[in-house]
């Protein structure tokens, strides 16, 4: 009876592209994020065993963003790591024009989704420890400009959608990233940005650095050190 219900729910999911899932059991600790206010159960359960694997091992280093919209992800990053600083890229006002023409020039997309409904102030509203918050507006990697070179990180988001930013990105940050600590590139398997795809795999075929793919909605892939 109890598989047919299942079915029978899973059957109705399918016709929204959804899923049953099944959380972490066992952990032996509390979640860093509640499923109840999950973004994308996938895309944040990794986050939070990433998270343990830093802070367990002690890894050093700050924390980063590049792509970050209205902050749902930054969110979770700063409260899992509230004593840390987190740097938060973006234009705050959608794509720039020049990344939007390397991906119309090279046929990855055509960049023409609007990402400008946003602020620093809607951001930094959502923090929860926003004094730790290092807000670098405008054009990336332009932004990373007068930033020490001995600056570290131990966990980074790169949700840049596309080809330029997110190479650019893999090429600042991963020199930076602590031993121990990751990189997070969202869309890797999203075709409507296979520019980001490209991106990752450019760079790392260029610097044989391993790789490994997520099954959250479109698609992460994970850069460990």
């Amino acid at each position: 009876m109890k598989r047919s219900v299942l079915k029978l729910v899973q059957q109705v999911l399918n016709n929204f592209n959804l899923a049953l899932t099944r959380p972490n059991n066992n952990l032996g600790r509390e979640r860093y994020i509640s499923l109840s206010e999950r973004m994308d159960y996938t895309r944040t359960a990794t986050l939070d065993l990433l998270a343990h694997e830093i802070i367990k091992n002690n890894v050093k280093g700050q924390i980063a963003e590049l792509g970050v919209f209205k902050g749902e992800f930054a969110k979770y990053l700063n409260r899992i790591f509230p004593d840390r600083p987190l740097h938060l890229f973006d234009t705050f006002e959608g794509f720039d024009v020049r990344d939007v023409e390397n991906e119309k020039k090279n046929k990855f997309s055509t960049g023409d989704q609007n990402f400008s409904d946003t602020s620093v102030e809607l951001v930094l509203s959502k923090m929860y420890s926003p004094d730790k918050c290092l807000v670098h507006k405008g054009f990336f990697p332009n932004t990373t400009a007068g930033l020490s070179n001995d600056l570290s990180f131990a966990f980074v988001s790169i949700d840049a959608d596309l080809y330029q930013p997110i190479y650019e990105g893999l090429k600042y940050f991963y020199p930076k990233l602590s031993s121990g600590g990751y990189i997070f590139v969202h869309d890797f398997n999203n075709q409507e940005y296979s520019g980001a795809n490209k991106a990752v795999l450019d760079f790392c075929n260029e610097n044989k650095i391993p790789y490994t793919p997520t099954a959250d909605g479109w698609g992460s892939v994970v850069i460990a050190k």
